[in-house]
């Protein structure tokens, strides 16, 4: 993570300017880290929603809830898109909008069945990048097989917006004898990611600040929800799924871990790093680890059933540049370790914010 930079000596020190500050228990205003996927949102989680809302659903804190309603068990999700620059190489807000809710769904091992979208304008966006990020969104959704059935629009004043925020919640069905939740996680699992990582924190950083790194790099987001059912159909005891995005693969892996209370290990040498991630990485002092995905899963699953999973995977577009990367073990629990390259092990922990704010 970069070193934290606070505002210049002449000015009062205020942590609320730090992009990603240390986890101060007690501050009084909300920060960029708190929107980061780390420590500092699980802290506002627990700290101030859970407690506002606090039921056992909410309780399970999945990517999505399971709910069971007529006889059917349903998956329902929300999630709101601030990315900064509306377009970036592979993909724009409109198709993160709609990518990254029916992902979340298909983290319950859902099909993603009915999406809403409520869009937030700035006033003075041209009506051309609001249509053109409509398209997407409708394109995405026709690619995902999800229908965009509801939404809302609100205009707020020049100034008081980026440009263009949207919020999309899904629905999606569950099939019978699914249980897909970071509590199943258990010693022995094989954990496999769908393929390589961090190539979308690296686009998004790529055009915001100008950078190059070698090798031309696009977003990898997509809908997964037809690569979830791939699996489901070899096994449908699939234990966890998680999609990394905000805080990466680190930040999902130590959920789960904390989630379930057993330990993860990792193989460095087997996870799937793109050579344009390791030249940035290496470049800004960054681990490839807590780089965000939007296009790329996470899962847990019985040791018995992972060269089977790990095949299917392969054999969708989605899941071919799958590989095994560690398991569960009884180790350190509620921690995740990585067997390095050279023959040691260091402790992957939660990030406190976001190595680079506004991903998603």
């Amino acid at each position: 993570m970069p070193e934290l930079t606070p505002p210049a000596a002449e000015a009062p020190v205020d942590p609320a300017n730090w992009t990603c500050p240390a986890p101060l228990h007690d501050q009084p205003v909300v920060v960029m880290g708190h929107g980061g996927g780390g420590a500092l949102s699980a802290e506002l989680i627990h700290g101030v929603f859970a407690p506002a809302y606090g039921n056992p659903v909410l309780d399970a804190m999945g990517d999505s809830a399971v709910l069971r309603m007529g006889g059917a068990r349903l998956a329902f999700s929300t999630d709101s898109y601030v990315v900064r620059p509306l377009f970036f190489p592979g993909g724009c807000l409109g198709d993160l909008a709609v990518n990254g809710t029916v992902n979340d769904l298909a983290m319950s091992g859902a099909r993603p069945a009915y999406l809403s979208a409520a869009f937030v304008l700035e006033e003075g966006v041209e009506l051309a990048v609001v249509d053109r990020i409509a398209r997407a969104m409708g394109a995405a959704a026709q690619a995902a097989g999800v229908t965009v059935a509801t939404g809302d629009t609100k205009v707020v004043e020049a100034g008081h917006g980026d440009g263009v925020y949207v919020t999309t919640a899904g629905i999606g069905l569950v099939p019978d004898g699914v249980d897909i939740r970071p509590q199943r996680a258990r010693p022995g699992d094989a954990v496999i990611v769908s393929g390589p990582i961090g190539l979308h924190g690296v686009a998004i950083m790529s055009v915001r600040e100008g950078l190059e790194f070698g090798v031309e790099t696009a977003s990898d987001t997509a809908p997964l929800a037809d690569l979830v059912a791939h699996m489901l159909a070899v096994t449908p005891d699939v234990h966890v799924l998680r999609d990394p995005t905000r805080g990466g693969l680190a930040a999902s892996l130590n959920e789960i871990a904390r989630a379930s209370g057993a330990g993860v290990r990792l193989r460095e040498r087997a996870i799937p790093v793109p050579e344009a991630v390791v030249n940035a990485c290496g470049f800004l002092g960054l681990d490839p680890l807590y780089v965000a995905n939007e296009g790329r899963l996470v899962a847990f699953v019985p040791p018995t059933e992972a060269e089977a999973v790990l095949a299917a995977m392969r054999a969708h577009p989605q899941g071919a540049g799958a590989a095994l990367i560690g398991e569960c073990v009884d180790e350190h629990p509620g921690m995740v370790v990585v067997s390095t390259a050279l023959g040691g092990a260091r402790v992957v922990d939660m990030p406190l914010g976001e190595q680079l704010p506004r991903i998603c």
